[in-house]
């Protein structure tokens, strides 16, 4: 702890590299449209005025065009996970694109029934590992937006 109090935040959630990231956007996403936003099927894109871009993603071949975007949700929270190609058709974490994934992340699960938004009834145990996703997601990817329901 410095002389001030403050204390400091763990350096296990620290990129080595830390992105520049944008300020946090407060924008309303609907389920529906982040359910779009998976990497794979039409795909929408806020652009700084709140405007949405549709476009198709199949007509862009495998998914990895960084021009779209790719969304997951951790406690309502949208993420950018666009440049991550972990997230594209095809690689592991697709599994959470386009959706809010809590419970999920908060159990350690790749399993897409486990991929939703429900995560207040976990024992403490779990929403700990849920706080340290949401505390890594926030230190690598742009905020985008919450999940309007």
């Amino acid at each position: 702890m410095a002389e001030t109090g403050h204390v400091e935040e763990p350096k296990k959630f620290a990129p080595k590299d830390p992105p520049k990231l944008n300020p946090p956007l407060d924008e309303a996403i609907s389920v529906e449209d982040l359910a779009k936003c998976d990497g794979t099927t039409a795909i929408y894109r806020t652009c700084g005025k709140g405007d949405l871009i549709v476009a198709n993603w199949s007509t862009h071949g495998t998914g990895t065009d960084s021009s779209y975007p790719t969304y997951v949700a951790i406690m309502g929270t949208v993420f950018d996970v666009s440049g991550n190609t972990a997230y594209s058709p095809k690689n592991p974490y697709n599994v959470f694109a386009g959706k809010d994934a809590s419970r999920a992340l908060a159990q350690s699960s790749l399993k897409s029934e486990d991929c939703r938004p429900e995560w207040q009834d976990l024992p403490e145990k779990e929403k700990g590992v849920l706080k340290d996703w949401f505390t890594f997601f926030s230190k690598r990817y742009n905020i985008v937006g919450k999940v309007q329901l």
